[in-house]
């Protein structure tokens, strides 16, 4: 038998307290689940919740982040399969905004992590995740010639928030599956007006 690390152990409580973090949060909601409920999905005590994040919040914040990086991963999964710079950050966008479809994401992501955590610093984190691969998107079809240069930066926090505001349309929606086609082509055809 293989004896693990401390950091092995901690590294798999961690891991099993967020999984468990983003199922519950997801399904249920911030005000309603509480670390006693993550730490019985995680199997493991509620001490050990507060001895890995300190608090519900902080909790959240690992769920929120593991939410991001779920899609971080399906949106560099989009621009190494195409190409074409351009249709990469077209298919980026499209792509991010089917994944709003998900109700685990939205309710984390979308509706519960502006209020638990503040828009400022939801905005910082997400800054750190989608925007960057929306800036990097653009300043591939800049360098492409298929974009005008010019602040690129906030270009991307321009499309950035216009994706932001279309998974807000789709996650406050009665039938999300049925805007999606709608709002998409919406996005698209913004985009579509800062091509050069």
């Amino acid at each position: 038998m293989i004896r693990r690390t401390q950091a092995e152990r901690s590294d798999e409580t961690t891991g099993r307290l967020v999984l468990a973090a983003r199922e519950l949060f997801g399904a249920q909601g911030y005000a309603v689940t509480s670390i006693d409920a993550i730490a019985v999905a995680a199997e493991v005590t509620k001490g050990a919740a507060y001895h890995h994040f300190g608090g519900k919040v902080e909790l959240f914040r690992a769920a929120f982040v593991g939410e991001l990086e779920a899609v971080d991963a399906k949106l560099e999964q989009v621009a190494a399969e195409e190409g074409d710079p351009w249709a990469a950050l077209r298919r980026g966008c499209r792509t991010f905004l089917e994944h709003c479809l998900d109700p685990g994401f939205r309710q984390i992501v979308l509706l519960d992590a502006p209020s638990v955590l503040g828009w400022e610093t939801t905005r910082e984190i997400e800054y750190g995740h989608m925007l960057r691969i929306v800036l990097d998107g653009l300043r591939l079809a800049v360098a492409c010639g298929q974009a005008p240069d010019g602040d690129l930066p906030a270009r991307a926090q321009i499309i950035f928030g216009a994706l932001c505001e279309g998974g807000m349309l789709l996650a406050r929606s009665q039938s999300p599956a049925a805007d999606l086609p709608r709002i998409a082509a919406e996005a698209d055809r913004f985009l579509e007006a800062l091509r050069l």
